[in-house]
């Protein structure tokens, strides 16, 4: 022990107090994942004992390696403060394409292991898996593509809720969650959900945010078939944490000129058949991290001055606010956020940070939350075993 402090190089000197560490450090850990994430599936398709010709080789490693240099500079570009639309298309893309490799190349470690059972030698055995492997991916990436830019198909739910009077058993909510409107134009499949929610007939439609990824002016087209979605007693919309990274209060206004009630902290009360429902609404649980004046969430105020007797329907973005709705009393919370993972296996990183993934759960012996898989996606344009909805909730009483 005593050699080996004799022999190792003088400490670095004391940084002085105060000083940070320098800014370039953040890319180290970035790095490290990017490179993990690449170097998995390379090694599997390209150098693991496949034995492929020379050119095959060298293709496949250059392909790797421009990947992993272009994802964090189209990322940079696309998401940063430039906001490149084509950038960002780009890195989004590499993005899923990566994960689903990163994915697909762990699980083919067991079909490299039954081949091995098998008594399958390589180069053979390696081929397979890597042929194996890149054909699942592609696939995968198929489907994943076209189930992400299709119209979502409407999911139907059930939701008793015992204070609900009987005037209003029945109705009907349809949750829109999660559009995202953003680099990929999108504004005929926005034309379509309309379509699709229009044809349902609702009797409320809600909103529970994440309406885009930019400005309202950079995404008016996209956004302007919201205006046309009709319901007989209610639309109503609050933020998601995408909105706090442009201008979460422009799209409250722009919705409020779509004539949405913009649910900012606040509620609406509706009436069918002599009963009523109070619809509130609360800020995303970011809001007040933004520093954006005025906003965070608040479920007292949201429900101020509402008759304590009255059903209570709370729209919040993230289902992790529903320990203050549990608090409050509220009957039924509608989210969005997780996207129903998106992307398997995310689903199970998502349950890491949300009580709920996807559907109805129980909170509390009267409040409930339903969590919608959302109607459209963020950043790579694939949703794999994690469809898109458009839910439509009917209420009945007990």
């Amino acid at each position: 022990m005593s050699e080996a402090l004799s022999s190792a190089p003088p400490a670095a000197p004391a940084r002085a107090p105060g000083r940070s560490a320098p800014r370039w450090l953040w890319l180290v850990p970035v790095f490290a994942v990017l490179s993990l994430l690449f170097v998995l599936p390379w090694w599997t398709l390209v150098v693991s004992g496949a034995d492929w010709p020379a050119p095959v080789v060298v293709a496949g490693t250059v392909a790797f390696a421009a990947a992993l240099v272009a994802l964090p500079v189209t990322m940079v570009l696309g998401h940063g403060p430039r906001r490149v639309d084509a950038a960002a298309r780009i890195g989004d893309t590499l993005i899923g394409v990566v994960w689903v490799l990163f994915t697909w190349s762990i699980l083919s470690l067991a079909l490299r292991f039954g081949l091995f059972l098998a008594g399958v030698d390589n180069p053979d055995r390696s081929r397979i898996t890597a042929v194996g492997t890149a054909a699942v991916v592609l696939v995968l990436l198929l489907w994943g593509y076209r189930e992400a830019m299709r119209v979502p198909r409407i999911r139907r739910v059930d939701v008793t809720l015992p204070r609900l009077g009987r005037g209003l058993d029945g109705t009907t909510v349809a949750v829109l969650a999660d559009t995202h409107y953003g680099p990929i134009d999108r504004a005929r499949w926005s034309a379509g959900v309309t379509e699709a929610v229009n044809a349902l007939g609702p009797d409320i439609v809600v909103h529970a945010g994440d309406i885009a990824d930019g400005t309202v002016a950079r995404r008016l087209a996209q956004a302007a078939p919201l205006g046309e979605i009709r319901a007989t007693l209610a639309r109503v919309y609050v933020t998601g944490n995408h909105e706090y990274s442009d201008e979460a209060q422009g799209w409250l206004d722009h919705m409020a000129h779509l004539g949405w009630d913009a649910l900012h902290n606040r509620h609406v009360v509706v009436e069918r058949g002599g009963d009523r429902l109070v619809l509130a609404g609360v800020d995303d649980a970011t809001a007040r991290s933004s520093g954006l004046a005025g906003h965070g969430a608040n479920v007292a105020a949201a429900v101020a001055g509402a008759d304590p007797d009255l059903p209570v329907l709370l729209v919040a973005h993230q289902p992790k606010q529903i320990p203050a709705a549990v608090e409050a009393g509220v009957d039924l919370q509608v989210s969005g956020h997780t996207h129903g993972g998106q992307i398997w296996p995310f689903n199970l990183l998502v349950r890491l940070d949300q009580p709920s993934v996807r559907g109805l759960s129980r909170h509390s012996e009267r409040t409930q939350l339903y969590t919608s898989g959302g109607a459209g996606f963020w950043g790579p344009p694939l949703r794999i075993f994690a469809p898109s909805e458009i839910t439509l909730l009917t209420l009945r009483a007990a």
